[in-house]
């Protein structure tokens, strides 16, 4: 489930990502997505564009993309180096903004390199508790 958004539609109270969480939560849509591995959800950022605009996709981890739902896409996470930041725990509307404002300040040298913007993604464990989840965002170095 993909969204185009950028940072300050999201910041501004306008955005499309919390609507996206809604709607894969309350229709099951995730659950429908064959050859899933695990409980885990994943983000993936890509498709990065210089005026900020990125594709945020909403997803699971599969064994195969070849059977991609109506009105889903699959994307690749290709290998690569990527710096590994963990949000608190909390509530999501709290602990993932606070962990991107934390990574928007980070040097290279905090990241071990370069962002590339390219491919950045999140992993999220089994969702059991909506008011207390943690994240951990992959950022894509160069």
């Amino acid at each position: 489930m993909t969204v185009r958004t950028n940072q300050a539609t999201e910041a501004g109270g306008q955005g499309q990502i919390p609507q996206l969480w809604q709607t894969a939560f309350t229709t099951g849509q995730l659950d429908q997505i064959p050859n899933r591995v695990g409980d885990g959800i994943v983000v993936v950022y890509s498709d990065y564009s210089a005026a900020g605009d990125y594709n945020y996709t909403l997803g699971v981890k599969v064994s195969s993309g070849d059977k991609v739902p109506d009105g889903m896409v699959a994307r690749v996470i290709p290998a690569g180096k990527y710096a590994v930041v963990q949000s608190e725990m909390g509530p999501p509307q709290d602990v993932i903004p606070a962990m991107w404002e934390r990574i928007g300040k980070m040097t290279p040298e905090e990241l071990g390199g370069t962002r590339a913007f390219q491919v950045d993604f999140e992993t999220y464990p089994a969702i059991t508790d909506f008011s207390n989840m943690q994240s951990t965002a992959h950022l894509g170095l160069k």
